[in-house]
């Protein structure tokens, strides 16, 4: 590996500040760890340093997907461009498949170099061209249309086959899928390469902190709920377990400390008298904090419902902490769907599509409709709102041009303790089009909530103790 031109520690406290700016906290005694594994380490291998600072400065596996590409921005195994191909396609193609049937990682490391310079560049860092300045580059993806690996699958395969060996029809397939899927993995390995060759050389000539911090994904809890895609929605729930003690946690805490109560003046007025009128022991009233009821009322169309799924789940592995929870679900028809988020019994996976299965939450059309669906709650579950309840509501109140009903929320905010409207929108996108986000934010709180550390943040500083 290259040593990095202005020195150890500047790199290493660069990848420490890119790594906090998408979410990973990192204090000050993993950045010493981190040092001190280098030191002991050294830069000889790369993948070494790389595993070493892993180790110092993470706190789950899954915040790899970050780590990795940063890392490759400020410990990159090389400096400048390496030496330009040939620049022709079927002959680039062709050692490829050698390569990936070989698995060589060595020469699939030197190919993505040669890829992205041969078929990467644009504007003055195409083919020669020098050393422009200004908006050229290299593009990743446009390396990648050009070069076309995943159409390899079946000559890689072929290459690997050794010959027409005698066994079970059965045990033959088996081992074809067994082996088109490892193909598949060197195939999406070799992409990586690209991706990272590209980010490395952008990376040199508009700064390596600029490109971290845009051309690298940051944490799934960090990603727009109505941008996340299926790979960051599995993530985030799979995180819904962890992030529900921590938020349990913080509840039983804040449960404590409002049982302590205000100063009772009376009794430390009272008491004082024994020290000469200084209120030495302030008397505090004694309360007993009751666990809250809570219902969450849930727009599971659209891009919403990955929202909502989420919300849902979080709450649900919170249940010890409230009296009684009822959820209920809607598009455009309102049904309880409490039965299908049983305690401990709820498919992550595949809560969406129970929902839309077994309950009623569509009438005649498919698009959301808020309006009826609130007067619907409002008229058929009027009895889950009491008193004691706080009511959560989730969408993003665009009506599709329908009446927004203001009333029947309205009648639910004069029954309810608290009514807070979660936002998975930007505020600056809160009553454009058909949005009702403001006139709805007039009856109730309502709050911007895009991505899953927002939606912690919320739910522990908003539930009643």
């Amino acid at each position: 590996m290259t040593a990095p031109p202005d020195g150890i520690t500047g790199r290493v406290t660069g990848l420490v500040k890119t790594l906090r700016s998408h979410g990973l906290r990192i204090g000050p005694g993993e950045t010493v760890d981190a040092a001190a594994a280098l030191e002991v380490l050294g830069l000889a291998d790369r993948e070494h340093v790389r595993e070493g600072l892993a180790a110092a400065l993470l706190h789950r596996e899954s915040q790899r997907a970050v780590f990795d590409p940063v890392f490759d921005l400020y410990f990159p195994a090389g400096v400048g461009a390496p030496v330009r191909g040939d620049g022709d396609r079927d002959a680039l193609r062709e050692r490829l498949v050698a390569a990936l049937a070989a698995d060589d990682q060595a020469l699939l490391a030197q190919l993505a170099g040669e890829a992205v310079d041969g078929f990467g560049g644009y504007g003055s860092s195409g083919r020669g061209g020098g050393s422009g300045q200004g908006g050229d580059g290299w593009s990743s993806y446009q390396t990648l249309s050009r070069l076309r690996p995943e159409t390899l699958l079946a000559r890689v395969l072929a290459a690997l086959r050794a010959g027409p060996a005698e066994q079970d029809t059965d045990q033959a397939a088996f081992d074809d899928r067994l082996l088109a899927d490892e193909v598949r993995r060197r195939i999406e390995g070799f992409r990586a390469r690209v991706r990272t060759e590209a980010r490395r050389r952008v990376a040199e000539r508009r700064g390596t902190e600029e490109i971290a911090r845009r051309a690298v994904a940051t944490t799934a809890d960090r990603v727009d709920f109505l941008l996340a895609g299926r790979g960051q929605l599995d993530e985030l729930r799979r995180a819904v377990h962890p992030l529900a003690r921590k938020l349990a946690t913080r509840l039983a805490a804040r449960r404590r400390r409002a049982a302590h109560g205000s100063i009772d003046l009376r009794r430390t007025l009272r008491g004082s008298l024994s020290t000469g009128g200084v209120p030495m022991r302030p008397v505090l009233r004694r309360r007993r904090p009751a666990r809250p009821e809570l219902v969450l009322l849930c727009d599971v169309s659209g891009s919403v419902a990955g929202f909502a799924n989420f919300t849902m789940l979080l709450v649900q592995a919170l249940h010890d902490q409230f009296s009684k929870v009822r959820v209920f679900a809607f598009v455009n028809r309102v049904d309880e769907v409490t039965g299908l988020l049983a305690h401990g019994g709820a498919d992550p996976a595949g809560l969406g599509a129970r929902i839309l299965g077994e309950a009623t939450v569509t009438g005649w059309h498919g698009s959301s409709d808020y309006g009826t669906s609130l007067g619907e709650f409002a008229e058929r579950y009027v009895d889950a709102v009491g008193p004691r309840s706080t009511v959560f509501v989730l969408g993003d109140a665009r009506t599709n041009m329908s009446d927004p009903n203001l009333p029947a929320l309205r009648d639910i905010a004069e029954r309810a303790r608290r009514v807070h409207w979660l936002n998975p929108e930007g505020r600056g996108q809160w009553s454009s089009g058909d949005s009702a986000a403001y006139a709805y934010a007039e009856l109730v709180e309502m709050h911007e909530c895009r991505n899953a550390q927002q939606l912690s943040g919320l739910i522990a500083r908003l539930l009643p103790v």
